[in-house]
C-alpha cells in the first residue's frame, strides 16, 4: 500500500491522472489545482467542464483553504455524518479553475477511509474525485466493473483493493449556500 501511495503522489505531482479506490466507489483523481490535469480528467470521462466534479480531502481544516466562508452548519455536518458525505460550497477557491462550478461553487468530502485519507494526507493538496466511468455509463460498484479502455486512458491505477467485490454506494451530496441554507442534492 505503501509504494501505491508513494507511486500515486508522484504521477498526480507530475500532472497525471490515477484510479484509485475512494470511501465510496473507485475513482478518477489528479490534483485538484492542476487546471491540465483537471482537463485530462474531463477528456476521460468525455464530460463538458461545466458539470463540475469533486474533490477529496483528509480533514476538514483543509476544507477552509478551498472555501472563502465555511457556513458554520458544515462543520456540524462534517462531524454528523455517519456515511461518506459531499457538501457543495459557495466560494470556491485554491483549486483549478476549471474545476470550479459556473457559480463559484465545489463540492468536497472528508475522507475517513483508510487509503484515500492516506493518500491525501501525502499528497498534501485536494485529489480530484470523480467516478471511473464514461460520463452517462454506468458507475462501477468494484474494480472489476471498470472498462479496460478507461483503465488505458489513466497514468497509474492503484493496486490497493482491486479484488474487493462489495457495492458501496455513492455519497450523499448536500449543498450549502452562503447563509447555511441546505439543499439536499442525494440521499
Amino acid at each position: 500500500m505503501i509504494e501505491d501511495i508513494k507511486k500515486a503522489c508522484q504521477v498526480m505531482n507530475e500532472g497525471g491522472v490515477i484510479l484509485y479506490p475512494t470511501d465510496t466507489i473507485w475513482g478518477i483523481g489528479c490534483d485538484a489545482t492542476n487546471e491540465e490535469a483537471v482537463r485530462r480528467v474531463y477528456e476521460i470521462k468525455q464530460r463538458s467542464d461545466s458539470k463540475a466534479m469533486l474533490v477529496l480531502v483528509d480533514s476538514p481544516v483543509k476544507v477552509d483553504f478551498y472555501v472563502q466562508d465555511v457556513p458554520e452548519v458544515a462543520w456540524d455536518l462534517i462531524e454528523v455524518a455517519d456515511k461518506p458525505l459531499t457538501i457543495i460550497y459557495s466560494g470556491a477557491r485554491n483549486l483549478a479553475p476549471n474545476l470550479i462550478a459556473e457559480d463559484g461553487s465545489v463540492g468536497i468530502r472528508v475522507t475517513n477511509e483508510g487509503f484515500s485519507k492516506w493518500l491525501c494526507q501525502q499528497f498534501r493538496k485536494a485529489i480530484v474525485s470523480t467516478s471511473a466511468n464514461i460520463s452517462g455509463q454506468p458507475s462501477p460498484a468494484n474494480y472489476s466493473e471498470i472498462t479496460e479502455e478507461l483503465k488505458s486512458m489513466v497514468d497509474y491505477v492503484v493496486g490497493y483493493r482491486r479484488e474487493e467485490m462489495g457495492h458501496p454506494k455513492p455519497s450523499s451530496i448536500i449543498k450549502l449556500d452562503k447563509g447555511g441554507v441546505i439543499k439536499i442534492i442525494r440521499e
